[in-house]
């Protein structure tokens, strides 16, 4: 399960827009959201873009897209 304030707080601090990130990842702003929100996983794929576009630790990626359960 995405820990989606996590991403969503390292995301406004870099300064990118969803929609960039969601461009980087190769999806829609709409295809973004739906894994925001946890209706749909990250592949791998999209999980590496967003390690590059955000600069993010192993730490984080873990912290963020391995979270076993988010309240």
């Amino acid at each position: 399960m995405t820990n989606s304030k996590l991403l969503r707080d390292i995301l406004q601090e870099s300064g990118y827009k969803l929609l960039y990130a969601a461009n980087a990842c190769g999806l829609t702003y709409a295809g973004f959201l739906n894994k925001l929100n946890n209706e749909t996983e990250f592949k791998a794929s999209e999980i590496g873009a967003l390690k590059k576009l955000l600069q993010l630790t192993d730490a984080e990626i873990n912290a963020i897209f391995f979270a076993p359960e988010v309240h």
